[in-house]
């Protein structure tokens, strides 16, 4: 069968590779699409420092299962989409009930080969079905990224929520913390990301490179402060502002990766009493609710998808992200 294969950093090459045999507890499925995220650019650019060589990504999916094995509530045929995570079950997060956090964590695509294949073998505690279509179905593992940190952030109708990087990722966190009623404010470099973001639920929308940020939310805020920022770029001067911005007993939710050193001023942190957290992957509480929330149809899909490309041009498509990454925000692959 074939797959796509990240031979090296920056090579990528169409290839065939043997076909899955299912174990006692999984199912095999026939792969539908399969949505790149910025992870995946990291492995081809040679950046994701979790991934080795050679290494089929791939991780957020929509199938249609062809085998069951002993599985007999999955028919053949039924359209899923896949929880791409592993927990081991036994490191302090697992024994918190947050296996989003495992230590040992392993992701479809990132640890262990991934889905941009024609045949993917999972285990059937990780399949989602929903009445979504293909594209539809695909979207919901990179919302439920978003989710998941709204969820840590414990927004509320009650809260205004400041979304730093309307990207992917920060779409997710916009639809989740509309979904639950609050007042949204997005924040990019790019008007077109923006406007996604409205149509994703976002209230306002802020480009930092014609505005002052500051002013703006001061405006936006009644000179308060958003009660919560979830930051989802990874840049040092993001992190810094998702602190200094915040309101008083604020909260501060990170997902974005910083690839350098933060410096604080940690003043802000005692002086306004903040929480601050971290937002790894997601649970699934989170699919259930990405789910309940694109069946109601409160997110812009076709919006959200900018690229829609034949599996055979993904090494293309790849290298033409990786060089202009601010002309794609969500590339779908069709497999099959």
């Amino acid at each position: 069968m074939k797959s796509i294969v990240l031979e090296a950093p920056g090579r990528a090459v169409v290839k065939e590779v043997g076909e899955p045999r299912i174990g006692e507890d999984e199912v095999l499925l026939q792969v539908r699409r399969v949505g790149l995220c910025g992870s995946d650019l990291n492995s081809y650019r040679g950046r994701n420092p979790l991934v080795s060589y050679p290494r089929i990504p791939g991780h957020e999916i929509s199938a249609t299962v062809l085998d069951s094995g002993t599985h007999g509530e999955w028919e053949a045929g039924a359209v899923v989409t896949v929880l791409p995570y592993a927990a081991c079950g036994h490191c302090a997060a697992c024994q918190r009930g947050r296996p989003n956090a495992c230590r040992e964590n392993q992701t479809l695509g990132v640890q262990r080969d991934g889905a941009l294949t024609e045949l993917i073998a999972v285990p059937a505690t990780k399949l989602y079905k929903a009445n979504l279509t293909l594209k539809e179905l695909c979207l919901v593992e990179p919302l439920t990224v978003g989710f998941h940190a709204v969820g840590r952030g414990r927004v509320t109708a009650k809260d205004t929520v400041a979304v730093f990087g309307c990207g992917g990722v920060g779409l997710g966190v916009v639809a989740g913390a509309a979904f639950r009623g609050a007042r949204v404010i997005g924040v990019d470099v790019d008007d077109h990301k923006l406007e996604t973001a409205r149509k994703a639920g976002a209230s306002a929308g802020i480009n930092s490179k014609t505005s002052d940020v500051h002013e703006r939310l001061m405006e936006l805020t009644d000179r308060r402060g958003p009660d919560v920022v979830i930051e989802a770029i990874g840049l040092p001067a993001t992190y810094r502002a998702a602190v200094e911005e915040v309101a008083y007993a604020g909260r501060v939710v990170y997902i974005g990766w910083a690839k350098e050193e933060v410096a604080y001023e940690t003043r802000q942190f005692v002086h306004k009493e903040l929480d601050i957290m971290g937002s790894r992957n997601a649970v699934p509480e989170d699919f259930r609710e990405v789910i309940r929330m694109l069946e109601a149809k409160r997110f812009p899909v076709d919006a959200a998808v900018t690229h829609m490309v034949p599996f055979d041009e993904t090494p293309a498509i790849l290298d033409a992200w990786s060089h202009d990454p601010a002309q794609f925000t969500k590339i779908m692959i069709e497999v099959s």
